[in-house]
């Protein structure tokens, strides 16, 4: 089993080998610049992978588990590396070798079970809004300790209070004289292109406005929007865990029911799904029926910021409000993709967007790394919420439910005011404003 194991990082020896341990990343990695410890650094943990490979170290150690579990994933080494490694991928199959050798945390092993059933993620979700919705989330988040299993539990349940609309949204700069253009401008006359949108799990289950609200946008600019049945989890959560087979039988299906609907290009709002669709051609590179199909898939999938900014989208009424806008990790780092939502936001009149300081850097969140790591997590997202709050905006914002989550669950805890939307929400209440929906 250990040969096993350690052939499934050697077929990316190659891979290994391009890391010159130069340094550039050792700057833009969170867990290296809290710990100090060069094995939490992305060079240290390729070096880690490499002694794995050679035969230097077991891949049962815990030596080799304990950095490469710490790892955030959220690739801010990879577009500062002159060599180009591929650290995502490479930590993806480090962590498939961990999973097989350590049986991962119950409620990881929990999650990946659930969210690859569509049926189980429905019961899950459901729950979690009549919890969400009787209170009992932000009754409990503010009364539980913050040290423990109870603390992981605080902040899971901090998580889905902060899921809740901004109530303000409907009301913000009531009154107020700035005014959108005089004329609203039409809608483009021709059908831009056939899309269909990523539902996905938590957004469809705990932010299903978020979907409904990138339908009527996209609509709005001119977008032929399909239903896509029989669509599921991405993937992203067992790719990100280590299990690759799981990840690639969601792969799979969700290539299959994209195709089926003859779509021109997926559309997805939340970073992390975007950034594991835009990969499955390398997740399903050694698949002969699927290859070329993933390949093609991953081609036209377009993060929703994406695509409005390439096409350009409408303008809308004003919303006087001032909004802290912060980078989700898996659309900047793993997509590359950082202006095109300030872009979009820049169309709504009136509105103040002030960018995070060190937006670039991971919330903490993670995933579930917030409840799975609740010091070094809670650590790193103590230090994004306090770089939100000095903007002393309005409202925050950020295009992935996971960091909405994390960053709005600890808003919520520190006891500050501010909510997290999508920055689609905003969009469209502006377009609600212009008169764009009947």
């Amino acid at each position: 089993m250990t040969q096993q194991l350690a052939q499934s990082l050697g077929a990316q020896r190659e891979e290994l080998l391009t890391c010159v341990h130069c340094g550039f990343c050792l700057p833009a990695c969170p867990t290296y610049n809290r710990l100090g410890d060069e094995a939490d650094s992305p060079r240290g943990r390729l070096y880690l992978m490499r002694g794995v490979v050679e035969g230097r170290l077991d891949p049962a150690s815990d030596a080799f588990r304990v950095h490469i579990d710490r790892c955030l994933g959220c690739r801010a080494c990879e577009p500062v590396c002159p060599s180009g490694v591929r650290y995502g991928a490479l930590l993806e199959l480090a962590r498939e070798v961990t999973a097989r050798q350590h049986r991962p945390p119950v409620l990881t092993r929990l999650l990946l079970v659930t969210f690859g059933s569509a049926r189980m993620a429905g019961m899950l979700f459901a729950l979690g809004r009549a919890i969400r919705g009787l209170g009992l989330a932000a009754l409990l988040s503010r009364i539980l300790p913050a040290r423990g299993l109870l603390g992981s539990a605080r902040l899971g349940l901090g998580m889905l209070a902060s899921s809740v609309a901004w109530p303000r949204l409907r009301h913000v700069g009531a009154g107020v004289n700035g005014r959108g253009p005089k004329e609203a401008p039409a809608a483009p006359k021709e059908p831009r292109g056939r899309v269909g949108i990523l539902r996905g799990c938590v957004q469809e289950g705990l932010y299903g406005r978020v979907n409904q609200a990138t339908r009527r946008v996209l609509d709005a600019n001119g977008f032929e929007v399909v239903e896509i049945p029989g669509q599921g989890c991405c993937g992203a959560l067992h790719a990100h865990g280590g299990a690759l087979d799981e990840a690639r039988r969601l792969a799979r299906v969700n290539i299959a029911r994209f195709e089926a609907a003859d779509v021109d290009l997926v559309v997805v709002n939340a970073a992390g799904c975007g950034a594991t669709m835009k990969e499955y051609g390398h997740l399903l590179r050694e698949d002969p029926g699927f290859a070329d199909r993933a390949r093609s898939l991953s081609q036209r999938t377009r993060d929703l910021m994406e695509l409005l900014a390439e096409v350009g989208p409408r303008g809308g009424g004003p919303l006087s409000c001032s909004v802290a806008y912060d980078h989700p990790c898996h659309l900047l780092h793993a997509q590359g993709v950082g202006d095109a939502p300030l872009a979009v936001l820049s169309v709504i009149p009136a509105m103040d967007v002030r960018v995070v300081t060190n937006a670039s850097e991971c919330c903490g969140g993670a995933g579930i790394y917030g409840m799975t790591h609740p010091e070094l997590g809670g650590h790193i997202g103590r230090d994004k919420v306090t770089a939100v709050q000095a903007t002393a905006a309005d409202v925050a914002s950020t295009p992935n439910p996971g960091c909405m989550m994390q960053i709005g669950a600890g808003l919520r805890l520190a006891g500050a005011p501010q909510h997290v939307v999508h920055p689609v929400e905003l969009l469209d209440e502006s377009y609600r404003r212009a008169g764009y929906y009947t």
